[in-house]
C-alpha cells in the first residue's frame, strides 16, 4: 500500500490530509507518512 499512496501523492491524486489519514488508520507508519510528504506526521 506504501507504494500506491506515495505514487498517488506525487501525482497529486492524494493530498496531506488523505496521507494522514492512512496512518491514523494503521495502513502506514509515521515514519513512511514522513518519507511521502517530507514533513513530520502531527496527530491530527
Amino acid at each position: 500500500m506504501f507504494e500506491i499512496i506515495k505514487k498517488n501523492y506525487e501525482r497529486g491524486l492524494w493530498s496531506k490530509q488523505m496521507v494522514a489519514t492512512a496512518v491514523r488508520k494503521g495502513v502506514i507508519t509515521a515514519e513512511q507518512y514522513r518519507e511521502i510528504t517530507g514533513e513530520d506526521y502531527n496527530l491530527q
